[in-house]
C-alpha cells in the first residue's frame, strides 16, 4: 500500500514476511501521483504496478523490471554495467547514506525493519570512509606536552606563587 496524501509512506510486505513502512521523498510522491493519473487509477484496490493482466506482479516480474531499470541506468552511467546491483544493494546503499548523513543507527534499524539495532551495527563496521574522516579530524599527539598558560594575568600570577 502506498499513501501519498499527508505523511507519504509505502507499506511493504517483504523478505521474512516482515512488514515495513518506508517514508517517501516528495519527488517520489510526485512521480507516483503522475503514474496514478497515467494508469487511470480509480480505487485503492488497484495495483500501483500491475502485471500485464492488471493483477499483482510476481517476484519474477519485479526482478525483470529492476534489471531493465539497471540496464537503462547503465547506458547513462557505464560504470554500473560492471557492478552487481540488486534490490539489496539499493537497500544497503540507502542505509549507508543515512548513516553518513548523521542519522542515528536506531532510526536506520527501524527504517530497514531490523528487529534489533545489533543487526544494523554491521553498517557501522562497513563504513570505512566514515572511519577515515574521523581519523583525519583527530590531531596527532605531540611528544612534548607544554605547560598550560592561562590567558588571564591574575590567574597566571596566582599559579606562579
Amino acid at each position: 500500500e502506498v499513501i501519498v496524501d499527508g505523511a507519504a509512506v509505502a507499506h511493504l510486505h517483504g523478505k521474512g514476511r516482515k512488514d515495513r513502512s518506508v517514508p517517501l521523498w516528495r519527488t517520489t510522491v510526485s512521480l507516483i501521483r503522475n503514474w496514478k493519473r497515467r494508469l487511470a487509477f480509480t480505487s485503492e484496490e488497484d495495483f500501483l504496478f500491475p502485471n500485464r493482466s492488471g493483477g499483482r506482479m510476481a517476484r519474477s516480474n519485479v526482478t525483470q523490471r529492476f534489471e531493465l531499470a539497471v540496464s537503462a541506468a547503465a547506458e547513462r552511467y557505464p560504470q554500473l554495467a560492471s557492478r552487481s546491483i540488486s534490490p539489496h544493494t539499493i537497500r544497503h546503499t540507502t542505509a549507508m547514506h543515512l548513516l553518513q548523513s548523521g542519522v542515528d543507527i536506531s532510526v536506520i534499524a527501524l527504517w530497514l525493519g531490523h528487529e534489533s539495532s545489533a543487526t544494523t551495527h554491521m553498517y557501522l563496521q562497513a563504513d570505512l570512509a566514515m572511519k577515515e574522516r574521523t581519523l583525519n579530524r583527530l590531531q596527532p599527539m605531540t611528544s612534548s606536552q607544554g605547560r598550560y598558560r592561562p590567558p588571564d594575568q591574575l590567574m597566571q600570577f596566582l599559579m606562579n606563587l
